[in-house]
């Protein structure tokens, strides 16, 4: 018979795994709470709510990061107007991208040379890259990191889960039954995972006619306030249906500083007030 062969990692490699392990939670020290936004299904403004969120919060003079972890579909850069490569400083740590003096994002795109090629990854190496996310990047002093992350339960937000102990979810939902059904499946992923859930947002709730300014249902209403109560969960806002934050999305330009005084500015502040209040 033969003997079997154990397979060993040269001291090299447990060298830079063990330096890895201490430079993670080095980091991850210095950031008071990290928030997982989350969502059940796509098309429902998960990466949107992520922008803006962060957005409200470092409006408040916090100091905000966004980890984009939604790695084949990673959006953040371009609904915040951000070009150009990730550079490394002196102690080759990769510098986030600044948005502004309290806000700074790291995203995969941002280390692609073409924003169009795709990233054909299996779990395994989704793992690695979350991990370098947060060892190897410079993100100093955070009050929040917001993680936005891709639709569903898939690698991506178990590996957070994993990683980041203490993360916290905030689900985003439509009205519609179809989105509510996916959305509780979110929350069973965070139950079996142990991850709290800080709340739950419904987004496009409700559009206001520019003619009449009568409120039109166009997903339905109230559905996800009343799967956070059946779940026990904090309800934290709807958002109002708002075709100028897609258009602000797509070109790269902040919503927020364009109508300060929308309805959907108003939510968000409430929000991000709220996330303050109770989280710091």
């Amino acid at each position: 018979m033969a003997k079997q062969q154990q397979i060993m990692s040269s001291p090299n490699e447990k060298q830079a795994q063990e330096q890895q392990e201490k430079d993670l939670k080095q980091s991850l020290s210095q950031i008071k709470n990290k928030i997982m936004v989350m969502s059940g299904k796509g098309g429902v403004g998960k990466t949107s709510t992520s922008v803006n969120l962060a957005v409200a919060l470092s409006k408040k003079g916090l100091q905000i990061g966004i980890m984009d972890v939604d790695l084949h579909g990673p959006d953040v850069p371009r609904m915040l107007g951000l070009k150009g490569m990730i550079d490394m400083n002196e102690n080759r740590k990769l510098i986030p991208i600044p948005y502004s003096d309290t806000l700074k994002v790291i995203s995969i795109e941002s280390l692609m040379p073409s924003k169009d090629d795709a990233v054909i990854w299996r779990g395994p190496l989704k793992f690695s890259a979350i991990r370098q996310f947060i060892a190897d990047v410079e993100w100093g002093n955070l009050d929040f990191l917001i993680i936005d992350s891709p639709p569903g339960t898939g690698d991506e937000p178990l590996t957070v889960a994993q990683i980041i102990s203490d993360t916290k979810a905030l689900i985003v939902t439509t009205p519609q039954e179809i989105s509510l059904a996916d959305v509780r499946k979110s929350i069973n992923f965070c139950k079996t995972v142990k991850m709290e859930i800080f709340g739950l947002v419904e987004n496009m709730s409700g559009f206001a006619c520019p003619h009449c300014g009568e409120m039109i249902e166009l997903f339905g209403s109230g559905g996800g306030e009343k799967t956070a109560a059946m779940a026990g969960v904090r309800f934290l806002g709807k958002i109002p249906f708002d075709p100028r934050v897609v258009a602000c999305g797509d070109s790269g330009s902040c919503y927020q500083d364009a109508f300060k005084d929308s309805p959907v500015t108003k939510v968000f502040s409430d929000i991000a007030e709220k996330m303050s209040t109770l989280m710091l």
